[in-house]
């Protein structure tokens, strides 16, 4: 008798577009599986749950007849109540203290499946991605980050994975990093997200008289050498740069794993992380390696699925 294949329903969701696909236990995303839907700062709770409801029965849709469910597993942007399974991405406006693990339970109960559904922050699914078939595979001391629309992280310490009592250890985006100063989108524009995201990283190059409006502008724009698109990278470098040796400090971190579109911009970016490294003070400090994701865009949810094929480095 054939044993059916295992498969977690991944979902990804975030402050531009939700995502969910079937991932196997070695990683590898099911062909045909993978659905998008838009999220976004304008979109309401309706909206909201159409896109998350639309791609997750989307790839229940494409179960192979040889495989079975054996669990859901959602990675979410922050903050999040891990224990209440609530969200509040901070940039979708409309999902504050939302019961996201719940109504992704009612979606995979109204198709007829007794799975168990798990949720923890995108940072902490992107850093078990990486740990599992990634840039971080043999190393126990990592952080997991997500530069995009948002900035995100998770930690693994000593081959385990790091949550806190509510589910938000990580979260390196409101990490204060100094005397740079971003924009005041949530009410604290010292953090690093308000800094340094595609968007805020976009609106300072604005401020400064760029004249584009995305992250892909924006990489355009310094590729082909426009000198305010410079700075903005090198400013935006030079603080997830301070945010990265803060940690290392605290927790004695090997490597530092990044994905998320604004981190693809330019391979220059990591060059200025790396600077701010290179002239700590402290040896310990200065030994952390900082590497691009090596998942391309299937991290995050394979990290989502790593919640049900590895929930044993789970807390």
């Amino acid at each position: 008798m054939t044993v059916p294949t295992p498969l977690a329903i991944a979902v990804d969701f975030g402050g531009t577009k939700v995502e969910a696909a079937l991932v196997d236990t070695d990683g590898r995303l099911i062909d045909g599986s993978r659905h998008r839907r838009p999220t976004g700062r304008n979109a309401t709770v309706a909206d909201l749950e159409a896109s998350v409801g639309g791609v997750v029965r989307d790839a229940i849709a494409a179960l192979p007849a040889d495989a079975e469910l054996v669990g859901a597993g959602i990675g979410c942007a922050g903050p999040i109540d891990r224990d209440a399974g609530l969200v509040s991405p901070l940039n979708v406006p409309h999902w504050r203290d939302y019961p996201l693990r719940d109504f992704v339970q009612s979606v995979v109960n109204e198709a007829g499946l007794d799975l168990r559904v798990t949720l923890e922050m995108d940072g902490v699914a992107i850093t078990l991605a990486e740990h599992w078939v990634g840039a971080a595979q043999g190393v126990d001391n990592v952080m997991g980050m997500v530069v995009s629309t948002g900035i995100g992280g998770g930690l693994i310490v000593g081959g385990r994975v790091i949550t806190g009592p509510t589910g938000n250890a990580g979260h390196i985006g409101h990490v204060e990093v100094g005397e740079l100063v971003g924009e005041d989108t949530f009410g604290n524009p010292s953090a690093l997200e308000a800094i340094a995201s595609g968007p805020h990283t976009v609106a300072w190059a604005r401020h400064q008289g760029f004249t584009g409006s995305t992250g892909e502008d924006l990489a355009a724009a310094y590729a082909a050498g426009d000198e305010i698109a410079h700075r903005a990278i090198a400013r935006t470098g030079e603080a997830v740069g301070r945010a990265i040796a803060s940690a290392t400090a605290l927790l004695d971190l090997e490597l530092v794993a990044i994905g998320g579109g604004f981190s693809q911009s330019t391979p220059d970016l990591f060059d200025h992380m790396r600077r701010v490294i290179a002239d700590h003070y402290f040896p310990y400090v200065r030994k952390v390696r900082i590497v691009p994701s090596a998942l391309s865009s299937e991290g995050p949810l394979i990290g989502a699925a790593a919640l049900i094929h590895r929930s044993h480095l789970l807390p």
